[in-house]
């Protein structure tokens, strides 16, 4: 058998690996909502990669500025220079941020983000005094970035297990699953019984101890677009302030206009003390992110010593220049407001499909930071057979229809399927048609080993 010499499993072995053996087409190029591999198929980017490419792909203005920097200069320590694109764009974060998020830390990446959102946490503790705060909690499941740190505080167990000798173990709550719970998300009472769980957990902890509470506005990856019930976030914020607990809000995936304000905290009007922002921040242009903080948290911190921390390639003054051009065409093309638009169509969309695939058991999200859920029944929500992997074969009868969707499992890693169904902020209407196209029939290829396991279940 003849095979083309540009498919994966025709081209030399490669010396790369990351996390498997799999192999996939070789990128051609990539244009807005679209990517084409080397052989021409065409695959919408219904992900927007790992929720990274916000104004989606080869934008020329971007790709403008970025020419225009690298005629200057493509790096610039931080410790021998200030350059003019990290100190503007530490003025245009600055500006989007709540009230008082005055000071800006750039990082390459959402692990780095959250790693020094903790560092910091912990040197201001220790700068007023409070040497005994060194505890942070965090929900389950979640997930926060790869580095030791920042897994320390993920609740996610395939992720967390084989590293758990090697890193200081922190306080998880569960995360405020009110579908799967049985509970009312309007509902205030919803919202104040998950919010309980954190105040329940820093008394037993002991408050003197219990330094932050990380957590993500909208869920990302490992909750699937989780929308905290009515009430969560303002609560959230009220316990750690009579706690004297740092509230940490973890914006890598929400953060950036994705859900319809720039900020997921935006929503609820809920100011932190500490942000961490990555992904859409940069759009994938260039590895950039931030730590964004309080200026009451970072001047104690400064003026105790310096911030004991730092990245080689903080505030690259390439990167922060494609960081400054992807906010401009945020802002230029209300993209936002786009997100909004043609989010709420998305959404309902995605619901329809529930009539026809009664395996879709919830639909859930805000603007373009959606996903569904598969069960096995929707009384219950009792999930699909782990041994399916249906958040493997789902993604992967997408692919074959030209569809890229970004997959995890629901239940702390170990069980249940949830798909992020999130294209890049310039989506429209017509993208939406030919998502819902190509994810309809992929739904109609996996069906039948759904419905088996329903019935095998008793469900149907």
């Amino acid at each position: 058998m003849n095979i083309p010499p540009n498919l994966p499993n025709a081209r030399p072995e490669s010396h790369l690996f990351y996390q498997t053996r799999q192999r996939r087409p070789l990128l051609a190029e990539a244009r807005d909502v679209y990517m084409w591999n080397v052989e021409g198929k065409r695959y919408l980017d219904g992900s927007s990669g790992a929720m990274v490419s916000n104004i989606g792909h080869s934008h020329p203005h971007v790709l403008a500025a970025m020419r225009a920097q690298m005629e200057k200069s493509t790096f610039g320590y931080r410790l021998h220079f200030e350059t003019d694109p990290s100190e503007r764009l530490a003025a245009k974060t600055a500006a989007l941020m709540p009230e008082g998020m005055e000071k800006v830390f750039f990082v390459s990446g959402g692990s780095e983000a959250v790693e020094s959102a903790l560092k910091l946490a912990r040197q201001y503790a220790l700068a007023i005094g409070q040497d005994s705060r060194w505890k942070v909690i965090s929900r389950r499941p979640s997930y926060h970035g790869c580095t030791l740190g920042a897994l320390a505080i993920t609740g996610y167990a395939p992720l967390t297990d084989p590293f758990a000798p090697m890193m200081q173990a922190m306080p998880k709550i569960p995360a405020p699953r009110a579908y799967l719970d049985g509970l009312d998300p309007e509902d205030p009472a919803t919202g104040a019984h998950y919010a309980a769980m954190l105040e329940a957990e820093i008394i037993a902890q002991g408050p003197e101890t219990v330094l932050a509470f990380i957590v993500e506005p909208i869920g990302g990856a490992s909750t699937g677009a989780l929308v905290p019930p009515e009430g969560y976030m303002q609560a959230v914020r009220d316990i750690c302030t009579r706690h004297g607990v740092l509230l940490i809000h973890d914006e890598v995936m929400c953060g950036g206009g994705r859900t319809g304000r720039f900020l997921g905290a935006d929503h609820w009007g809920v100011v932190p003390d500490i942000i961490a922002i990555s992904k859409g921040f940069g759009a994938g242009y260039a590895p950039l992110g931030a730590m964004v903080a309080q200026d009451r948290i970072v001047g104690p911190v400064l003026d105790g010593g310096g911030f004991l921390h730092g990245y080689t390639y903080a505030g690259n003054p390439l990167a922060c220049a494609a960081g400054l051009a992807v906010l401009s065409v945020i802002e230029a093309e209300g993209l936002v407001g786009n997100a909004a638009r043609i989010g709420a169509l998305l959404k309902s969309r995605l619901e329809a499909l529930m009539e026809p695939f009664p395996f879709i058991g919830d639909v859930r999200g805000k603007g373009l930071l959606l996903a569904f859920e598969l069960v096995a029944d929707r009384q219950t929500m009792a999930p699909l057979p782990a041994a399916m992997n249906a958040y493997v074969d789902l993604v992967e009868l997408a692919y074959a229809e030209g569809l890229i969707i970004y997959s995890r499992r629901t239940r702390d890693g170990r069980e249940g399927d949830h798909f992020l169904i999130c294209p890049p902020m310039t989506a429209t209407e017509a993208h939406v048609d030919e998502i819902i196209e190509k994810l309809t029939a992929a739904l109609k290829a996996f069906a039948p080993q759904a419905l088996r396991a329903m019935t095998k279940g008793g469900v149907r």
